[in-house]
């Protein structure tokens, strides 16, 4: 396990884990307010995919953009700001980026897989 102290003065405990061939196999992540447990492995292809058994970290990064467009909108203005909107794109930018690469490696035909 490993912790981190965020400027905010909490402690955010994580450990990334391996399989056997030293591949992603998933993790845990929490804080205060925060438990995630990351996908285990692939999800595998075809016939044999699997159900997740773990958080993704689009599905991550699409809780974080909910919850700056609920301050920017629905918060009758009082907590709009540039700040807000300025990690709004950015959050979507790094989400776009993700499913980039996956678009990208589904059409390898690896996607679902540890090959590169």
């Amino acid at each position: 396990m490993t912790k981190l102290t965020t400027p905010e003065s909490q402690t955010l405990t994580y450990e990334n884990w391996l399989d056997a061939n030293g591949n992603p196999a998933g993790g845990v992540a929490s804080a205060t307010g925060l438990c995630i447990s990351w996908q285990n492995g692939p999800l595998g292809r075809g016939d044999e995919r699997k159900e997740p058994n773990g958080a993704f970290m689009e599905t991550v990064i699409d809780a974080l953009i909910e919850r700056l467009w609920f301050y920017q909108n629905a918060s009758n203005g009082k907590f709009t700001c540039t700040e807000n909107a300025d990690a709004i794109v950015h959050l979507r930018d790094a989400y776009r980026a993700l499913r980039k690469r996956t678009a990208q490696r589904e059409s390898r035909g690896v996607e679902g897989t540890h090959e590169a």
